[in-house]
């Protein structure tokens, strides 16, 4: 056998493995569909609270429909929030006992963390189309089509790259109680972008962080592709909103996926 014929034999085999570690949550979900209806419910109440209760309060681009400005954030921000919910899922696992089971069993090294990617990916587009559905409910509109699919797949590659954050973060802490941390990290994180509020308004290095935030882009490249409004900018990243909101991610998951690989290797080591 060559070398080619045996890095694509090794290649089918992870993704097989993985396959089958994905399929064990989708059984889960299939056994307790509520879990998925709370993960798709959840957003949809919260950007219904954001659009009629506060935001008669909230500031929006002049002339702009505040659903077809909000909108954008909110699926940016859904993509961030996801992080948490990666790390609970690892920590329990890893919890459990069930992560060591499977690092007994002859299967590939990258197998768990490939299928847990799969089924937080998949269960991410179920709660994007929930809130699309949501957005289409209250007026939100897209301008063209494939604008609309361009950024959707944008929102997903975001998602793609915190869920290997996630997976790191959830083998390197292995408590549950320490997702906490993160959760609370999300808010500010969230919040420190475009998603709500300017960055021209707020003071100069603030800003210039808020502009450098890799949500900030993926929102603006998504209000862009959408023909929503957003808050522009002059800087080079604000210019180059769906340049970053692709190099953004990919540069956050070549990180995390080799160290996520390489702590699953050394666990209990």
């Amino acid at each position: 056998m060559t070398g080619t014929s045996l890095q694509e034999g090794r290649l089918a085999w992870a993704l097989a493995d993985g396959w089958t570690v994905a399929r064990r949550d989708l059984i889960h979900w299939a056994n307790q569909p509520m879990t998925v209806v709370f993960g798709v419910a959840f957003p949809v109440v919260i950007t219904l609270a954001f659009g009629y209760l506060f935001g008669g309060a909230v500031k929006v681009p002049e002339g702009a429909d505040y659903f077809a400005f909000l909108m954008p954030g909110m699926y940016g921000m859904t993509m961030l929030f996801g992080l948490s919910a990666t790390m609970i899922a690892v920590t329990t696992d890893a919890s459990k006992g069930v992560t060591d089971r499977f690092r007994s069993m002859p299967m590939a090294p990258s197998a768990v963390l490939v299928g847990r990617a799969i089924a937080d990916l998949l269960h991410s587009v179920l709660v994007l189309a929930g809130l699309l559905a949501c957005g289409l409910a209250v007026g939100w509109r897209p301008a063209t089509l494939p604008g609309a699919l361009g950024a959707v797949c944008l929102l997903l590659l975001l998602r793609f790259a915190l869920l290997w954050a996630g997976i790191y973060l959830g083998l390197l802490t292995k408590d549950p109680g320490g997702v906490v941390a993160i959760q609370t990290l999300e808010f500010p994180i969230g919040f420190l972008s475009n998603a709500f509020v300017a960055p021209d308004t707020m003071p100069g290095w603030l800003g210039a962080i808020s502009e450098w935030n890799p949500l900030s882009s993926t929102v603006a490249a998504a209000r862009e592709l959408f023909g929503n409004p957003g808050w522009g900018g002059d800087s080079w990243v604000a210019q180059h909103a769906v340049l970053m909101a692709v190099l953004w991610p990919l540069a956050i998951t070549a990180v995390f996926f080799v160290l996520s690989v390489r702590l699953y290797q050394r666990l209990d080591r």
